[in-house]
């Protein structure tokens, strides 16, 4: 896959696409090490057979010596696939005053200079392009979507894979930075203050089935699940493919690593690739 197109029209948000897709991502390789990628792609014994380069106008003979490498990996019957983007004028403006950068092509003039030349160099590489995308009104969802559609068989977009951690933490060591979701399980008696139960730890049998054992650990568990499973729907829906649930005791050490491998073996049993993590475990 060759990725081209018009600074701010999404070309980093198509490469994550096809990086969250399986392919080997290179961003801004020169036209004429492509073919070198190809042949060492070729030799990797199958470790790497989907590869997709990002390409850009920060090389100014870029036009004409991607499409004659274009030309010479067709010749040897392995013609890249070209995604072109683009935007129209008003919406590459606003982006690139969102983000306060000249373009690369403004050379000390206006912005919609810059945008125009480039528009101009391109216009033969995207007549070429096998899609042309535009991606004016469309959310990055959406552009995932258009991305999975075209380039992964039939018009018909893959199911997105959910993959989720479950990370238990202690609140008196603050909250986890990123968290998509918290969860506050201090509303369950503390197995801190039963004596027998002080030095042990969630992942002790004794400390799980006291725990689950409390008014309200069943009840919640089961309607957390629900939540979850709705909310594992719309991250499908909006291609988004992780998520990281934090679920919060006092210390970290008891309610919350219990809960949290409760929750995970619920995720797990959904079909979510699910990983645990204790952070604040042994921290006491």
């Amino acid at each position: 896959m060759i990725i081209t197109g018009l600074s701010g029209a999404g070309r980093s948000a198509a490469a994550k696409c096809f990086e969250d897709l399986g392919f080997f991502v290179v961003d801004n390789l020169p036209p004429e090490l492509i073919g070198t990628l190809v042949d060492l792609g070729s030799r990797s014994q199958g470790a790497v057979t989907r590869l997709a380069v990002v390409m850009d106008v920060r090389s100014r003979a870029f036009s004409s010596d991607l499409r004659s490498v274009i030309r010479d990996l067709a010749d040897r019957q392995m013609r890249p696939r070209v995604l072109f983007l683009e935007a129209s004028d008003d919406v590459l403006v606003r982006r690139f005053e969102n983000v306060r950068r000249e373009h690369p092509l403004q050379a000390g003039g206006r912005l919609t200079d810059g945008i125009g030349a480039e528009r101009a160099l391109l216009a033969g590489l995207r007549d070429e392009a096998d899609l042309v995308i535009d991606t004016s009104s469309r959310s990055v969802a959406e552009l995932r979507g258009a991305i999975e559609s075209a380039f992964l068989g039939d018009g018909v977009p893959v199911e997105t894979e959910l993959r989720a951690t479950v990370l238990s933490f202690g609140y008196k060591y603050g909250l986890p930075v990123d968290a998509d979701l918290v969860v506050d399980v201090r509303f369950l008696p503390n197995p801190f203050w039963i004596p027998v139960l002080r030095d042990l730890t969630g992942r002790d049998d004794a400390v799980r089935d006291y725990v689950l054992s409390q008014d309200g650990a069943a009840d919640f568990l089961d309607r957390y699940t629900d939540i979850l499973a709705i909310i594992g729907t719309g991250y499908r829906r909006e291609r988004k493919r992780y998520l990281t649930l934090a679920v919060g005791c006092t210390g970290g050490k008891h309610r919350s690593v219990v809960m949290s491998q409760q929750l995970a073996e619920r995720l797990s049993a959904s079909g979510v690739q699910t990983t645990v993590i204790h952070r604040d475990l042994g921290r006491e």
